[in-house]
């Protein structure tokens, strides 16, 4: 997708789409490389036009669980908040495919922010997205079961065939894998599933 196809690109006053195409440095960043650790403080805004992102927060004792994915014409609430209060970020991004955007400044990200109705406007409506994102999934932890969490995770892939690994699953679901490998045993005993090295067949 292009720039032009961000939701809030079409509806930008004159003067700020100026000071939009001005201000933006594209990028480009392999996969499998990490865009800011948790912790740091972000100096830019990503716009994404191509590829995706894994947004996921550790533990001191290295745990993971996955926030959410970044799509293209998003934009991440973490490094949005980051950047513009100038605070240390929630959590990590990281590049899952090739990808491709544009990168924004702190000083010019402010001043579109503040100049542009239309910015302000789409900059509310992630918040309330990704809010509703990270309210799911802290209900799912507290309130559903670890094995049912599994099973919904491998449906929503959308696939009947699966490649991944137990240390993944793991990662994503805030568990261990020795957790992850018990409860896919008992789902492949129930035969919902099975299972080969590297890949899940939902059956």
């Amino acid at each position: 997708m292009q720039l032009s196809e961000f939701p809030f690109y079409k509806e930008l006053e004159e003067n700020s789409l100026t000071f939009l195409q001005k201000h933006l440095k594209p990028i480009e960043v392999p996969q499998g490389n990490v865009l800011f650790f948790q912790g740091e403080i972000c100096d830019n805004i990503l716009f994404l036009t191509q590829g995706k992102v894994r947004l996921y927060i550790q533990s001191e004792d290295a745990d993971e669980i996955t926030l959410y994915e970044l799509h293209p014409g998003e934009q991440c609430i973490v490094n949005t908040a980051s950047t513009i209060s100038q605070t240390e970020a929630i959590g990590s991004a990281l590049t899952l495919t090739p990808i491709k955007g544009y990168l924004l400044d702190v000083k010019s990200v402010k001043e579109l922010a503040h100049s542009s109705s239309a910015y302000q406007s789409f900059l509310f409506s992630i918040y309330t997205l990704r809010m509703g994102t990270l309210a799911q999934l802290v209900n799912d932890i507290k309130f559903k079961k670890l094995d049912a969490r599994v099973f919904e995770w491998l449906l929503a892939k959308n696939s009947p065939h699966i490649e991944t690994t137990h240390e993944n699953i793991a990662n994503e679901l805030g568990s261990s894998r020795v957790v992850i490998s018990r409860i896919l045993k008992d789902l492949e005993k129930q035969g919902k599933i099975a299972q080969t090295r590297g890949s899940i067949q939902i059956l």
